[in-house]
């Protein structure tokens, strides 16, 4: 019984940085997702943040084309998901990122906070790859 009383809480961090790690792992495989179809379909693509999701859908439609995302990534109760722009224009800009034909995006950071944890993530505007700043698991 005393050692079932002390793998409980060791267990709870594993499945607790589990559900982080797959949240990380998910917008990661957005943000991929978003840098192969500009190149492929050789047309911008934006990461659009909503309400209870984040989107990846085309700057403009065709005639004819479906208005609809092409992939997503949906929060659960009490997750959020903060975009910071730090080429940005303006103070007040659309939650948008933006990938161009060539395969580059804006450069943008992006922050995630839910009831696992929270990590930080900065994306370099030319690689497109991740570098994780912070990553804290609760």
């Amino acid at each position: 019984m005393l050692l079932l009383l002390l793998a409980v809480p060791s267990l709870h961090g594993v499945f607790t940085n589990r559900r982080l790690k797959s949240s990380l792992d998910g917008f990661n495989n957005l943000v991929r997702e978003a840098q192969q179809r500009t190149v492929s379909e050789r047309r911008p693509y934006l990461i659009v943040w909503r309400k209870d999701d984040v989107i990846l859908r085309p700057e403009t439609f065709a005639k004819g084309e479906r208005v609809k995302p092409t992939a997503q990534f949906q929060l659960v109760r009490g997750e959020v998901l903060k975009l910071s722009l730090p080429a940005a224009l303006t103070k007040k800009y659309p939650a948008e990122w933006i990938f161009w034909p060539s395969g580059i995006c804006e450069p943008a950071a992006v922050q995630f906070n839910g009831p696992a944890g929270s990590w930080t993530v900065n994306y370099s505007p030319l690689a497109v790859q991740p570098e994780l700043t912070d990553y804290a698991a609760r």
